[in-house]
Order: C-alpha cells, then structure tokens, then sequence
C-alpha cells in the first residue's frame, strides 16, 4: 500500500525546512502527543546508515520498533524503512522541492506492507489510511508553527540555553522546539549516572552548583519542581511542593548573581497560583498575590529570584496556566475518565481555569529569553480564559464523549482534599497582557482549537 501526502511551507526554503529535519529532536517534534513513543536509542542523524530505535505502546501492549535512514541527499530527500518491527515492511521517503512562487513543498510518500494474519486483517487500507492522515495533519501543522516562531528570530544569534526539569511536560518539549530551532540546550541533572556532554550536575537539596559550569550559557530556563498533582496535601508534601522550588530558585539566584561572565538571562517558572481564588475578575500581572497554599509557594518560588535580579540579571517569573496536552498535566489525566464518557463540570463550572497550548507556551518561553522589555512576572496563559464548564464541554466534543457526570464540589473536596478547592474549584480569570503588549502571537486563541490539534482531532 502506498500513500503521500505534502504540504507548501511558504516562506523557507527547501535547505531551511531540511535543516530543521536533521537537527537533534525533529523526531520528538514530529511524534504525536497522543502516541505513547521513546526513543530508546539514537546512532547517527538522518544520513545514510544513521539508525534510530523505538519503543511504541499502543493500550496495554508495545513493540520495539528498528528503522534505518538511506538515500540521503541534503536539501532534497531522505528516507527511512524497518528494520524490524510489528510491519511487513515501511519505507518513508521524505523529499522536499521548491514551490511555484516560493517556499517549500514538503512530501512524504509511505509505503507499508501490514503484517500477514489476523492483525494485518485489522490494519486494513482504510484505517491505515486514517491514521496517517492524523497523524500528518498534526505533523504539517507543528513544522509550519515551528518554523514561523523561530523565523521572527531569525537574525539574531543561536542561542546556549541551560535548562533545568528538562524531563518534565514543557521541558521536554522546550528542549527539543529549541535544538530543532539551531539552539543548544545544556540539562541539569540531579543524578550524576545521567551525565553527558550535554548536561550539568547540581544538587539543589546540598546546595551544589559548580559556577564554571555555566560558563558559556546565555541564559537559563527553570522549570524544575515536585508536581503539586501527586496526590492529596500533606503537610509533608507541602513542604516537599514549596522547597523543590525554592530551593531551587535560591541556588541558581544566588549562583547567577556570584558570576561576572555568567548568562544574563533568568527565566523561572512560577503559576497563576499566585492569584488565589479571584472569581471573574480579569487578572493583570500587576494584581497582587492572593490566598491560599498555591500562592504562598508562588511568592516564595518568584521571591528567591531576588539575588540574580539585584545583581542586574533580567529575570522573567513565568506564571503558567494549565498546559494543554494530553502527554501529561491536566489534560493526560482528565482523558481516562472523558474517553469513557464519565467526563463532567467539576463543582458549579463558573471557576475561570487559565489555559495555554503547549506548542505556544514553549514558544513563549523563546520569547521571553530574546525580549529584553520583558521582565518581572509574565502571565503564560492564552488570551481567553474560559470557565470549567465551558472547557468541559471543549474536551467532550474534541473526543466525540458526552460530558453529562458532573462531580459536586463536596466530592472533589472529599476526593483530593486541599489539592482539589484549590486547583479544581479555585479559579483565576488570567489574561497575558505583558506578553500582547510586546507582540507575541498566540496561535491558539480558542480552547478547543488547542484540544483539537493537541489529540489530533483536527477536522
């Protein structure tokens, strides 16, 4: 069976699209979140011979899957075909050609063979075909996003980016938008059996840092803390919750400030948490911080930035709405319970719940490392904040589920406890007005467009 499929990528060339192709993490942009994919091992890039293994789970079931790279021709084509996996045989020619008028037309030409029996009985033309129509649907659209963020950067040099909770939903998918953009990203890890040429290790708890080590960093990203959704709060969770950030945030101030030759760039995550519960009021990054345990750990978390700030280093609190996608956060674990219909408005369903794509809230965070006007608290939530009813009714029709099992608030009470009046039945109307201010662009303005595209249901 063959299919193909392109798009036209109007304002970069075939050289530009290509780059961005052979660059670290082109695969991990251009896996879908909604697949369960790891790379478990990486030899070579895309040119001949190079070699890339996976481990793809699909339900209660995975498979390791071998593919190779061959017929590689800079600027043109590339292809990749199985080596062994759950297929008959895969071949993926991914070739690229100037388009009338200019830019790029991307074309990709699959040719599969489903395995023989009753499984390849099930993988027939037409749901083969289905999924890979959704598949590069969701594809085309991240590469032309992808390229048009890094292209208003263009003039401007590449950057060395330190990045800390690299493994974590915006970090891991910060990481690779930055090295498929040509900038370099160094991790600090807390487990010295993970050091590579690539990472820097620190150890927040012991206060270990090694200043020379950041020598050559333009700036760094802080993103690390201990979840505040782990479970229900105790007061020994709590304390773990606020020092994981503090902490953390102290020994890079305190470090950054020490340098003379240091990056110059501080960008730290904080959460609209710092608002407490505020009704439907519009919320401004100049609203002073509310009550309650989230905005306790914000004020402390955005405080032990000071040092680096007295110091002259620009410092950017980012305050982060809830991150749509399903690959973790709020969203990975409403979809369990909404795909099997029991999905529902959690209390009454007027709390405002502050949102932000992830693909925009990682290209936010490029923002706020090149825009020297910003600096000081950053509101990261899309322009339209949307209610919990309405964002329940959003997630329903992006799945095709009914949204009719509404949780009173005495259960979610009940259920989470603390954790649950705060971030499900608290809510924040938090709209980025620093950010409008200085020309970031959202792509996804409307929830269910951000739902849509992130599950790949775009229609």
């Amino acid at each position: 069976m063959r299919y193909t499929f392109e798009t036209t990528l109007p304002h970069h060339t075939p050289e530009e699209v290509f780059d961005w192709h052979e660059r670290l993490g082109a695969l991990e942009r251009l896996t879908p979140p909604w697949g369960d994919v790891e790379v478990l091992h990486r030899a070579g890039g895309i040119e001949d011979g190079g070699q890339v293994s996976l481990r793809v789970r699909r339900g209660p079931t995975s498979f390791r899957w071998d593919l190779r790279h061959r017929d590689y021709e800079y600027g043109r084509r590339f292809r990749d075909e199985q080596v062994s996996g759950p297929l008959k045989s895969w071949v993926h020619t991914h070739s690229f050609r100037p388009a009338n008028g200019g830019g790029t037309v991307a074309h990709d030409e699959i040719e599969v063979e489903p395995p023989l029996g009753a499984a390849g009985a099930a993988l027939g033309p037409t749901f083969i075909r289905g999924e890979l129509e959704r598949l590069f649907r969701f594809r085309y659209r991240r590469l032309f996003t992808d390229l048009a963020r890094h292209r208003t950067w263009e003039g401007r040099e590449r950057l060395r980016v330190a990045l800390t909770g690299s493994s974590g939903l915006i970090g891991s998918a910060l990481e690779h938008f930055l090295t498929t953009g040509g900038h370099e990203v160094v991790s600090l890890v807390r487990d010295s059996r993970r050091l590579d040429e690539n990472s820097i290790f620190w150890n927040p708890a012991a206060g270990v840092l090694d200043p020379a080590s950041l020598v050559g960093i333009d700036a760094v990203v802080h993103l690390a803390g201990v979840s505040i959704a782990g479970g229900r709060w105790t007061e020994q969770r709590k304390r773990a919750i606020k020092q994981s950030r503090v902490r953390g945030t102290e020994l890079l101030s305190r470090t950054l400030a020490g340098m003379r030759d240091g990056p110059r760039v501080l960008v730290c995550a904080s959460a609209v948490g710092f608002y407490g519960n505020q009704g439907d009021k519009i919320i401004v990054e100049s609203e002073p911080s509310g009550r309650g345990f989230l905005a306790e750990v914000c004020r402390a978390w955005e405080g032990a930035t000071r040092p680096a700030a007295r110091a002259g280093l620009r410092v950017v609190s980012l305050r982060f709405g809830v991150v749509l996608s399903p690959r973790g956060g709020a969203v990975g674990q409403m979809l369990l319970p909404f795909k099997m219909g029991a999905g529902g408005r959690l209390g009454s369903g007027k709390q405002y719940m502050s949102w932000i794509d992830l693909d925009d809230a990682v290209a936010l965070v490029l923002h706020t490392l090149y825009d020297d006007g910003l600096e000081g608290p950053v509101n990261a939530t899309a322009e339209n904040p949307v209610t919990n009813a309405v964002f329940t009714s959003a997630l329903g029709r992006a799945l095709g589920r009914p949204t009719v099992v509404p949780v009173p608030s005495l259960a979610v009470k009940a259920a989470f406890g603390e954790l649950g009046k705060e971030v499900l039945l608290w809510g924040q109307r938090v709209v980025p007005r620093k950010a409008l201010d200085r020309g970031f662009d959202f792509f996804y303005e409307g929830v269910e467009d951000s739902l849509r595209f992130q599950l790949g249901r775009m229609e």
